[in-house]
Order: C-alpha cells, then sequence, then structure tokens
C-alpha cells in the first residue's frame, strides 16, 4: 500500500477516535468500534482510488431498466468515458466533454481537462447522477464524509456481483442534519464499483454491475460523429 494512502487512513481513523474521547463519555471500546468501522469504509474507498488507474469497461443495470457504462483505459494516456440515459462524459487529455445525446442532435460541451489526469472534479458528474450514474470519484466522496463522522454506523457484509467477489457496506449517518443520506455500496476486490443504493443530493441512484471486461474499445472516447461541439477551452470566465 503506499504510504501516503496509508497515512492519509491512519489520520481519518485517528481523527475519529479522537472525536469519540473528547465527549469524555465514551470509552475505549467505543473508540476502538470507531476506528474499525473507519478502516473498512477507507479500505473501500482506496480501492475505488487505486482502480481509477485501472483499465476496464464496466455495465450498470439503472432503476426503471435503462443502463450506463464507466470505461477507462490509461494508454496511450489516462482517459475515461461515462455513459448514461440521454448523456455522454470523457475525460482526456485534451478536454473534458459533457454531451446532451437526448435530442435530435448531440451537444457536446467542451471544457478543460482536469489537472489530474483522469480524475475531474465530483462537481463533473451532475449531470449522470442526475440521470442515475453514480461514479466511484462522488462513491469516494460520500466514504470519505462517512469515515469522518463518529455518529455514523455501519454494516459489512459479502456479496458476489457480476461473477466477483464484493465487500459491501450499508452506511447510517447518526443525524440527518448534516445533509448526508443513509446509503449501501458494493466494491469489488479489484475496486470496481459493483452496486450502489440510496439518494444522493435529492436524487434517488440504484445501480448494480452486470458486465466487466478488462480491456476497452478506443471508439468509446470519442464524440458523437453528428454532434454540435460548444468549445469552452479557452473561457476565461
Amino acid at each position: 500500500m503506499p504510504a501516503a494512502s496509508l497515512a492519509r487512513r491512519v489520520v481519518a481513523a485517528a481523527a475519529v477516535a479522537l472525536a469519540l474521547l473528547a465527549t469524555g463519555c465514551q470509552s475505549l471500546d467505543d473508540a476502538g468500534r470507531a476506528i474499525g468501522r473507519s478502516q473498512l469504509i477507507n479500505d473501500l474507498a482506496g480501492r475505488l482510488d487505486a482502480a481509477l488507474a485501472s483499465t476496464y469497461a464496466a455495465e450498470y443495470q439503472l432503476a426503471g431498466g435503462a443502463t450506463a457504462s464507466i470505461v477507462q483505459t490509461q494508454q496511450p494516456a489516462p482517459r475515461a468515458a461515462y455513459i448514461y440515459p440521454a448523456g455522454l462524459l470523457t475525460v482526456t487529455g485534451e478536454a473534458t466533454a459533457e454531451c446532451d445525446t437526448g435530442g435530435e442532435r448531440p451537444v457536446c460541451t467542451l471544457t478543460p481537462p482536469p489537472a489530474q489526469a483522469g480524475k475531474p472534479p465530483v462537481t463533473t458528474f451532475t449531470s449522470a447522477k442526475d440521470r442515475g450514474l453514480v461514479t466511484p470519484p462522488m462513491v469516494i466522496g460520500l466514504l470519505t464524509s462517512a469515515a469522518l463522522d463518529p455518529t455514523t454506523t455501519t454494516e459489512e457484509t459479502d456479496s458476489t456481483i457480476a461473477g466477483r467477489h464484493a465487500t459491501c457496506v450499508e452506511v447510517r449517518p447518526g443525524s440527518a442534519e448534516d445533509g448526508q443520506a443513509p446509503f449501501k455500496t458494493c466494491v469489488t476486490s479489484d475496486g470496481v464499483l459493483g452496486s450502489f443504493t440510496g439518494t444522493v443530493d435529492d436524487t434517488p441512484v440504484d445501480l448494480a454491475l452486470v458486465r466487466y471486461r478488462d480491456s476497452v474499445e478506443s471508439s468509446v472516447f470519442e464524440l458523437p460523429a453528428d454532434a454540435l461541439v460548444v468549445d469552452r477551452r479557452d473561457d476565461t470566465d
């Protein structure tokens, strides 16, 4: 495990323990359980983060019968594509392209590529989430928030999803005041998002992995041939 990743997990676990003990009414056993919970959550977040540097194509079943896909590769350079109902998001070294494919003609808006190759900020995925696809970076954010909340409770289970072993965690925040909603997610042993059920920013999301391949087609990163392209990479506002 990379030293930086291990350090982040230790710091997160320690923060949870200190938050419990600072009240003066929690025992060391309580702190120990909190650290164990934090380690589980951070382990799943770490798997997802490490898999962002992998090459694979994953297809998901969404609520209502629609499908979505997450495709990423590292050769010849990091690239990712997120395909969801009436939409497409591609992330390459040249641009982040968000396409609305629900009209008569696709419209794709280009913005600058992310500062860290292949890893766009979570806000980039708003349209995908609104249409039923929650992405690994979004789940990483939810898990990280849960790990730092000492009131959160979790339940761990094992599952097999699309023929792949997965670790699942059900996360229940202790208070709804912080806006965090309960959710359940499963992550495969190799770090692929296996499933997610919950509410994200008031949007219900329910998806499950149905097909996985460790090879990808380069054409998936191309914009639709007939798309109207709006290039905003040079905008300064």
